[in-house]
């Protein structure tokens, strides 16, 4: 019951349906026999003898309906675009559905006193930052639950760490950069426990390489019993994703998790833990919505759905597994199609993306666009296509903004209520769509005819997303 950590040499594209997404699909993935092994490994597919008709569950398209189902994807049993996508991305080796997705029995130490050891160390750290690293993860669990981690500098410890490479004395070699990070045992004797990491990968304390912190935090997960979880918000999740250097807190649903095997302990610092949205939710607020080559991108804190018009389902992912660079959540955002670019605003910062490059000389300060220097930010932006317009919201007032000219409007700001009456004095998230603009605001969203001046129909938030 190893636990792997595998990274793909392939980056996953942004967009499935731009101008930067995988060409000619039918050809890459009728070459993709790499496939086969990823559902061996994660789905337990077994190989079929040639000539042997199997009657059983055990095919290629059973074993993909499987994950998309496992991942929330369109079940179609077909390695279409998305499923393949998915498939390249950072991931932890252990399988993901039924009877391999659960160590035997609950696999869980029988006492709260645990020892871990440090065998050796990577050149890619100092021994210190090492040291921090290793005893930050285990204060991930210890924080949430009666756990006490000790290190110990001599004999055998309860989990064992150790950077190896290749063959490393466990049966289970690494692969040299980019391949599997690293591997963790299910509480018990021996191995049981123990976490090895990849000494051909370049480990850092940021997002350069690897982070050692995320990594050791979600292969300590394993070491204590935990197995995959189906939340994209989770530590636990497979797949894996930089979320930042300072500010981690454990998500709720890995709280549950280890509190289900363990109970709660009395000392956590962070008793407000984040739980990942729910887009049916019937009180669903929302941060930011924009399009993005067609795609469109619904925020909510450190998420965000992407919907596109093909799509049957909204798929929901973490912002920085897209943008490392960008903060984990923010305020507000719009495309302008014409120079092909989407501006997204945190505080009094603003970043110009182009698909998914951040624009050299970014972020900048808001006021260099025109706001007044005590502006702490913008709530809401959205770029009306026919006047090449950009109305910004803050509070109660708004803002227009000429694209093509790059300058504010004069005569601006005015009141929300003025221009816009029946919405209310503030806006919390804006899209424009078929000559409307959709105002949110809380639970509710407002559809507003650009021309005739008034509110067509009131809704709730969340049949944005068909709720």
């Amino acid at each position: 019951y190893e636990v792997t950590l595998r990274i793909s040499e392939i980056k996953f594209v942004l967009l499935r349906y731009s101008s930067i997404s995988l060409q000619k699909q039918g050809n890459v993935i009728s070459q993709c026999l790499p496939y086969n092994r990823y559902l061996k490994t994660h789905y337990g597919l077994r190989p079929n003898p040639a000539g042997i008709m199997r009657k059983s569950a055990n095919t290629v398209a059973s074993k993909l309906r499987e994950m998309q189902a496992f991942f929330g994807l369109e079940v179609t049993g077909k390695l279409d675009e998305e499923t393949y996508e998915l498939m390249q991305k950072p991931r932890c080796g252990v399988p993901d559905v039924g009877e391999y997705n659960f160590f035997p029995r609950k696999l869980k130490w029988s006492k709260t006193n645990l020892t871990y050891r440090i065998m050796n160390y990577t050149s890619d750290l100092r021994r210190a930052e090492v040291d921090r690293a290793f005893k930050k993860a285990f204060k991930v669990w210890s924080d949430v639950t009666p756990l006490n981690f000790t290190r110990t500098r001599s004999g055998v410890a309860d989990i064992m760490i150790s950077f190896g490479t290749k063959e490393h004395g466990d049966f289970y070699p690494f692969d040299g950069p980019s391949g599997l990070l690293a591997h963790a045992f299910p509480p018990g004797p021996d191995y049981g426990g123990d976490a090895h990491f990849d000494d051909d990968e370049a480990w850092s304390d940021d997002s350069r390489g690897y982070n050692l912190f995320l990594v050791a935090a979600h292969e300590f997960g394993h070491s204590l019993g935990l197995e995959h979880s189906r939340d994209p918000g989770a530590l636990m999740f497979p797949i894996y994703t930089y979320t930042g250097r300072t500010g981690f807190v454990l998500p709720d649903d890995d709280v549950q998790g280890i509190q289900e095997l363990y109970g709660a302990g009395d000392k956590d610092p962070n008793p407000k833990h984040p739980k990942t949205p729910e887009k049916c939710d019937a009180d669903l607020s929302l941060d930011a919505i924009t399009e993005l080559r067609g795609e469109m991108l619904i925020f909510k804190d450190r998420f965000f759905w992407r919907l596109h018009p093909q799509m049957v389902d909204a798929e929901l992912v973490l912002l920085k597994s897209f943008w490392p660079e960008l903060p984990n959540k923010i305020d507000a955002a719009y495309e302008n199609p014409i120079k092909d670019l989407v501006f997204m605003f945190k505080g009094k910062k603003v970043w110009a993306l182009n698909g998914y490059d951040i624009v050299e000389d970014f972020p900048k300060k808001i006021y260099e666009m025109g706001f007044p220097k005590e502006m702490k930010r913008i709530d809401a932006a959205v770029h009306i296509k026919d006047t090449g317009k950009t109305f910004f919201f803050s509070g109660n007032k708004y803002w227009s903004y000429d694209e093509e000219a790059e300058v504010m409007e004069a005569g601006y700001p005015r009141l929300i209520e003025d221009e816009f009456a029946g919405i209310g004095d503030r806006v919390d998230a804006v899209y424009q769509r078929n000559g409307y603009l959709y105002f949110f605001n809380g639970p509710l969203q407002f559809e507003y005819s650009i021309w005739s001046k008034r509110i067509v129909r009131v809704l709730h938030t969340n049949s944005i997303f068909w709720c």
